[in-house]
């Protein structure tokens, strides 16, 4: 690294990108009094995307080397362990901005679609901890600190007789447990999912597995959420 005191700020997604545009002129306004230079590496799921179809640098990379150096200092925000979902997302989002990239093929039909898929796969999941968790970023506790703990175990206090704290749950009208219907199959079959009439994929299943599905109904989810706030504001109660 340069000479110059630096610390890496990780540029990622969502909610963690919206405190960057806050947080980040803060700091940068006392850092750069004291001589430290803060510099973003993009490692959000769209950098990562455009970086595995060979578009943009692949900072998490470099960032790997980063965490092995002795003064190797790097801000990482909260990210994305992005689902298959969000990839297809943000692929959309990326093409409508021009990017000419491929869709991901979530069942490869030939040798280049498996290529494709094999590039975006790095992308999905946990994919940043892993390569920034590396080196001196040892998550787990101080001997010292996990020592105390075993020592010092913490112990619930009994409720108060007259607490008012209590568990509200649907009991079965309309949520996920009332309508959860399990099949398993007796002979291999083409099993088709659909949503509202409207097929969303077909599945190879085989004999023995287990197909399990369920849905909540979201007039009785507001119905409960409605009584349940009622019953907080009556009872003087936190909800």
């Amino acid at each position: 690294m340069s000479q110059l005191p630096k610390i890496i700020w990780s540029k990622i997604d969502e909610a963690p990108a919206l405190a960057t545009y806050s947080l980040l002129p803060i700091v940068n306004a006392f850092t750069q009094a004291a001589g430290v230079e803060v510099v973003e590496k993009d490692i959000s799921l769209a950098g990562r995307v455009l970086a595995a179809m060979g578009l943009a640098e692949d900072e998490l990379t470099k960032l790997g080397d980063v965490v092995l150096e002795e003064d190797g200092n790097i801000i990482k925000l909260p990210n994305i362990s992005a689902s298959v979902g969000q990839l297809k997302d943000c692929i959309a989002e990326l093409q409508g901005q021009g990017y000419d990239i491929p869709n991901y093929p979530e069942n490869p039909a030939n040798a280049d679609e498996e290529a494709i898929q094999a590039k975006y796969a790095v992308c999905l999941g946990s994919a940043v901890n892993p390569v920034l968790r590396e080196g001196n970023s040892d998550r787990r506790a101080a001997k010292a600190v996990k020592r105390f703990a075993q020592n010092n175990p913490h112990r619930l206090r009994d409720f108060a007789e007259n607490s008012g704290a209590y568990v509200a749950h649907m009991g079965g009208k309309g949520d996920f447990f009332a309508h959860e219907k399990s099949v398993t199959l007796d002979k291999d079959q083409s099993v088709t999912i659909a949503l509202n009439g409207n097929t969303l994929t077909t599945i190879d299943a085989i004999a023995g597995e287990v197909l399990d599905g369920t849905f909540m109904s979201i007039s009785a989810l507001r119905a409960f959420y409605k009584q349940t706030i009622q019953d907080a504001k009556d009872k003087g109660l936190i909800w």
